[in-house]
């Protein structure tokens, strides 16, 4: 009778030292079986984000990609870091939070993603570190190539920058603007030049997307080529 007594009072003083280090903890109602599932899929010690111990270091120039390994850690929950592999639809399995897009975001991004969510719930405070293990060498490779493809938007336009150039799909001239949020005020838009290189140097061609918008002049809707540099220029307005 007393050993079961003294067992009660010990596992009494654990729940309460558990309690007292986060005030802010909850054990949620219906969260329980999914993290459950992403512990079965990983939860190696010897993952990157044991070792963290701040958000302030976490990576935020390499983005996330499928097939990538990544290891997740909630200090708050003190628990091992768990290794997930990013799913070809680019989501892992997330203690609590359930499925989160991880592709396309980098570990510091999807660290503060998930931080939020965890708020709004479970932890008072929680802090998230998140490093990736191992890259999936063959998507990366693709992700680079894709990027090679780009042409440059500059001018009186409402978005300019670099804007990619799909490998698969053909963007004209008219399409590019439009993309770039259309023609600003006093835009010119019946001279807008294209900088395209060549072999014997750059080269320069004007069209009139005002014609091919708003009359339907398609033959003269020039596709964009890599490395194009897009220029629309204000419109001189005399007084």
């Amino acid at each position: 009778m007393k050993k079961s007594s003294l067992s009660f009072l010990l596992l009494v003083i654990a729940v309460t030292g558990l309690k007292a280090q986060d005030a802010g903890f909850r054990i949620p109602e219906q969260s329980g079986r999914a993290a459950r599932q992403a512990a079965a899929t990983g939860g190696s010690v010897n993952a990157g984000a044991a070792v963290l111990s701040s958000m302030d270091v976490l990576d935020n120039n390499q983005t996330i990609a499928s097939g990538d390994l990544i290891s997740i850690r909630i200090l708050e929950d003190r628990r091992d870091a768990l290794q997930l592999t990013v799913a070809v639809t680019g989501e892992v399995q997330v203690p609590y939070v359930g499925l989160v897009t991880a592709k396309g975001k980098t570990c510091r991004e999807l660290a503060f993603a998930i931080k939020k969510e965890l708020e709004k719930n479970f932890f008072q405070h929680a802090t998230v570190v998140i490093a990736i293990d191992k890259i999936n060498l063959e998507d990366s490779i693709r992700t680079q190539e894709k990027e090679l493809d780009f042409y440059v938007m500059f001018g009186i336009v409402a978005k300019q920058g670099k804007y990619d150039l799909p490998a698969n799909e053909d963007i004209s001239i008219s399409q590019a603007i439009l993309r770039a949020g259309g023609f600003a005020q006093f835009a010119n838009k019946e001279r807008v030049k294209i900088i395209r290189k060549t072999p014997h140097g750059n080269k320069t061609i004007l069209v009139n997307v005002d014609g091919i918008m708003r009359q339907g002049d398609l033959e003269r809707d020039v596709f964009i080529r890599k490395d194009d540099v897009i220029i629309v220029e204000e419109k001189k307005i005399n007084f």
